[in-house]
């Protein structure tokens, strides 16, 4: 069990912190976007998406990141007065019954659309734009992917805080 934390977190924390230098790219990328149409009167729709498809990579391969840093949104009235023992019960919980079947859920119902997007290579609607619309669309299968896993990691460290707490 161990092991296996190990070796998720690691995966995570890599990920995380090598997607987070695409953050001031899209700030830079941004910046170029506008001087380039208002002191320039020139625009470039892929430039514009291009903003969304960064924005997307980010999002995907950093929500697994944000979870395993506990920077996720929680509402702490009550856990942080309860015993440790009762916060693993909490996270078990909350991966079991929230985390870890939303995602299965989000991947069931967008595995059809991500697929028929790969089927026809869908791009964009407009002849300027970026021709990796199913990819953009399969950043949704990796942040599940991702969630699932760094999901089972969260899980099996409220198991290992469970049972360290009543010894």
């Amino acid at each position: 069990m161990y092991r296996a934390i190990d070796l998720i977190d690691k995966f995570t924390d890599r990920i995380g912190r090598t997607i987070a230098w695409l953050t001031p790219g899209m700030v830079v990328l941004v910046v170029v976007i506008v001087i380039l149409r208002y002191a320039f009167q020139f625009g470039s729709i892929a430039l514009q998406e291009s903003v969304m498809y960064v924005n997307a990579l980010i999002f995907a391969f950093g929500a697994a990141y944000t979870l395993k840093e506990q920077g996720h949104v929680r509402v702490d009235i009550f856990y942080s007065r309860l015993t440790q023992r009762h916060q693993a019960l909490v996270d078990i919980f909350g991966a079991s019954v929230f985390l870890l079947p939303s995602a299965a859920f989000i991947a069931w119902m967008s595995k059809d659309y991500v697929s028929v997007s790969w089927r026809v290579r869908e791009s964009s609607p407009d002849p300027s734009g970026l021709p990796f619309v199913y990819l953009l669309k399969t950043t949704i299968l990796v942040l599940v992917a991702m969630l699932i896993i760094q999901g089972i990691s969260e899980m099996l460290k409220a198991i290992r805080r469970f049972n360290e707490a009543k010894s």
